[in-house]
């Protein structure tokens, strides 16, 4: 092998030690996250169902800073949401049921992991829903625009 391609070798493994740590390694959050067994066989939705009620639960600041499975930089304070099956970048009204306090969110992430829920809010989101405390909370979702399902590309 020549110089040349040692050096390129050299670069590649930098470039791939370099990269982010997985999602999704911690469990101290009131969502209290944690790794899929099998990411790659998530249940994909279908845009006939546009309304869906269940358990909710937040993320915050033990995911601040990291990246989203749409490829964007996770700000706790935003107002955004993680679904299993709903296509990223899905524009949706969640309504908070045991306050009726209800905000529109854009998913932007996976999970929750936690058997029983189906959103995983930003803790701006909860904040504003009124359910920090609690850590969880009953919800209605309803879809108002389905997402691209694209990942976010960073020049």
């Amino acid at each position: 092998m020549n110089i040349n391609k040692h050096i390129a070798i050299i670069f590649i493994i930098i470039a791939w030690s370099c990269a982010p740590n997985p999602r999704y390694t911690s469990s101290k959050d009131a969502g209290n996250r944690k790794v899929p067994k099998n990411p790659t066989k998530q249940k994909t939705s279908t845009h006939s169902q546009k309304v869906f009620t269940g358990t909710s639960s937040y993320y915050g600041k033990d995911f601040h800073g990291k990246l989203t499975a749409n490829g964007e930089i996770f700000d706790m304070y935003g107002l955004t949401a993680a679904h299993k099956t709903l296509p990223l970048n899905t524009i949706i009204r969640v309504t908070n049921i045991e306050n009726g306090k209800s905000l529109i969110l854009r998913i932007n992430d996976r999970g929750p992991y936690i058997d029983g829920r189906i959103l995983d809010c930003s803790y701006g989101a909860a904040k504003k829903l009124e359910f920090v405390q609690m850590g969880i909370t009953e919800v209605k979702i309803e879809v108002i625009e389905w997402g691209d399902d694209k990942y976010m590309q960073h020049n």
